[in-house]
């Protein structure tokens, strides 16, 4: 049978030696599947002499057709911003503890790798944002995010100021430590810290969740993903940043204006077949188990 897959790239983090070992396994897997294998620059040093061509993020995006990210959901998170506007499908492989976006153990890795290889898995798209800053009309930064984008005081011990809109509509000042903006993808992780409701990941949905708000009032809002969310930060806020996916910051200004929409691309990811979303909830949430 010939693979589903015919030319994959191969991510993650090469610092750590699970991956490393991890991916070395992977590699002599998809040889023996006779595979075409290219591997990310992030990988580079997980081989002493790389067996297949080294390339970067964008050459791997264009020449796979699928690609598979070995780490936790963090890792997994850096890639599908560069990937999702490729259309490549993405794969999590973990290395320790069970995550939200990576479900392949190592483990059971071969296993699932030759049902997946025969086309035997589960296709989820996944809605990402897209964050844009300006101060003065003049655009400064552009970034994607998969989780979230958070806007937030920066190192200093007092609340900021921030202006909400909706599709053009007010709808409040808000003085608190920030303002988290989440997919449903995010509604998990610090959206759901900061008191957010968790939203299935096929929802259609964006959050809005405060970070300590000084209005015990304030509370998380949830509303369609064709919404453009604008955040103005108040005159008189010192300093504030915002940070897609906790990876990539950019300093902000009082003034300055961060305009979040959903992205034009989603993310194609790939699960083994059997993959239960609300069993993954009660593993990470610890629900029904006793202390």
């Amino acid at each position: 049978m010939k693979p589903h897959f015919k030319h994959i790239g191969l991510l993650g983090k090469s610092e750590d030696r699970n991956v490393s070992i991890t991916l070395r396994a992977l590699t002599a897997y998809l040889e023996q599947q006779k595979i075409g294998i290219l591997l990310d620059e992030s990988i580079a040093a997980c081989f002493p002499e790389p067996p297949h061509p080294v390339v970067d993020r964008q050459a791997l995006a264009d020449s796979c057709d699928l690609a598979i990210v070995v780490g936790g959901d963090g890792t997994l998170l850096n890639a599908a911003r560069s990937l999702a506007e490729s259309g490549i499908a993405v794969l999590g492989v973990n290395f320790g503890r069970l995550g939200f976006l990576v479900d392949v153990s190592p483990e059971e890795m071969t296993q699932q790798m030759e049902k997946i290889l025969a086309g035997d898995f589960i296709e989820e798209r996944r809605t990402l944002l897209h964050a844009t800053v300006s101060r003065n009309n003049d655009v400064l930064s552009k970034t994607a995010a998969l989780n979230d984008v958070v806007v937030h005081k920066k190192d200093v011990a007092r609340m900021i100021e921030l202006d909400t809109w909706i599709d053009d509509y007010f709808v409040n000042t808000n003085r608190s430590d920030g303002l988290i903006v989440s997919t449903p993808t995010g509604s998990t992780a610090y959206a759901l810290s900061g008191g957010g409701p968790i939203l299935h990941p096929k929802l259609d949905a964006i959050t809005l969740v405060p970070i300590c708000p000084h209005t015990l009032s304030n509370r998380p809002i949830v509303v369609h993903d064709e919404s453009v969310i604008k955040i103005i930060i108040h005159q008189g806020t010192l300093e504030a940043t915002v940070s897609c996916d906790g990876q990539v910051s950019h300093t902000l200004e009082a003034g300055d204006h961060i305009t979040i929409r959903k992205h034009e691309h989603s993310l194609r990811l790939l699960h083994p077949q059997g993959h239960d979303y609300f069993a993954i909830l009660r593993e990470k949430l610890r629900w029904s188990k006793q202390p």
